[in-house]
């Protein structure tokens, strides 16, 4: 960053066999990024530099990496193939992306078997493949885009799960063999659709389907072995919170990364063991001068809405505030776009609470 007013290193990514790294940095502040090489082995730039990309970028192999370059209004809609030692500007167009309605992204598979082009819009998606050992082959198209079609593809060896709205509002999981994306009839159903259970996202290990999902408002995290189709969830000892996997690059490994808040809970991350079923806390954010958890209480309810509809409701208080009505309340709620307020740990709240108040989220 030296030498500069500004600087910004947005992402990076390593190469498969783990010597080179490819990062990228902007220096203006446009959000617009240079993406540059270094040789971890011996610690010096490489001569490659690659500018106006939209930051993020994919390995093939190790002399070959996919990137994304932006339009003028900083919408993603191209995607170039460069080949290390190559000048920039011979670096191979692989995809456009033409309707302005549409962004695109590039990223290589969990399992190192693919890199994919993600082309999304506000309701639908679309995916593009090339095997990583053809880093100069033509990317095919998954499943071409179908008008309100959401979904995401997770490749494991001989296929693809399928996280999908097809016939499905609340998502259900599909899984296909490695030839059979186009064809829908050839999908078989892993999770089926639930009408009270939103099924919001997956993540693939070689051994493990882990199943982020929603139910009465609440996010639940549910692991599933793929040998034998055994499953469990992971605990939680609060009755209003929210959690999350948090990043987990690592194909081959029997533990899970996640994250986890409630009202008097700070933001924690911690390791799941998914053979085991046990749980280790990595790290917890810190509070500052005499916070203690033991002195506030959580709970969760429900509001009927004039349409009939159920709404739950977090509220967190003092343990020595009584619920009986004399307390002072701040009922706070916000949703659109099919996403509500979480029951999140927050500092500033403390001084709230520490004054009489309770405070309730309606999850709307």
């Amino acid at each position: 960053s030296e030498g500069h007013a500004y600087f910004d290193l947005a992402d990076f990514e390593v190469s498969p066999g783990n010597g080179l790294v490819c990062y990228s940095v902007d220096t203006v502040g446009r959000r617009v990024y240079e993406l540059r090489f270094l040789d971890l082995r011996t610690g010096e730039e490489l001569p490659d530099r690659i500018p106006r990309t939209a930051g993020g970028c994919a390995w093939a192999d190790d002399r070959t990496v996919f990137y994304t370059i932006k339009d003028h209004t900083l919408r993603s809609y191209k995607v170039f193939r460069h080949v290390l030692g190559t000048d920039a500007a011979d670096d191979v167009e692989v995809y456009h992306e033409r309707d302005e309605a549409y962004s695109c992204d590039v990223y290589r598979s969990r399992s190192d078997r693919y890199v994919i082009i993600d082309t999304e819009s506000t309701l639908t998606s679309e995916y593009w493949l090339l095997p990583t050992d053809e880093p100069l082959g033509e990317f095919r198209v998954f499943l071409p885009r179908e008008e309100g079609h959401e979904h995401s593809i997770y490749h494991h060896p001989g296929g693809f799960y399928i996280l999908t709205n097809w016939q499905a509002r609340n998502f259900r999981l599909m899984a296909c063999g490695e030839d059979d994306s186009n064809d829908r009839s050839k999908w078989l159903e892993v999770v089926p659709h639930r009408e009270d259970v939103r099924l919001e996202d997956v993540d693939l290990f070689r051994d493990h389907l882990v199943l982020s999902e929603r139910r009465e408002g609440l996010t639940h995290i549910r692991i599933r072995r793929l040998s034998d189709g055994k499953e469990h969830e992971i605990g939680f000892k609060d009755p209003a919170y929210v959690t999350w996997t948090g990043t987990n690059p690592e194909w081959d490994t029997h533990e899970l990364r996640y994250g986890y808040t409630s009202f008097t809970t700070p933001q924690s991350v911690y390791l799941h063991d998914m053979n085991a079923g046990t749980d280790t806390l990595l790290k917890q954010q810190e509070v500052l001068g005499d916070f203690d958890a033991g002195n506030y209480t959580s709970e969760r309810t429900w509001a009927t809405a004039p349409d009939g509809t159920r709404v739950p409701i977090s509220v967190v208080h003092r343990r020595d505030v009584a619920l009986d009505g004399k307390a002072p309340l701040l009922l706070y709620g916000y949703g659109s776009y099919g996403i509500s307020m979480e029951p999140t740990f927050s500092i500033a709240r403390l001084s709230l609470l520490d004054r009489g108040f309770v405070f309730a989220l309606a999850h709307i």
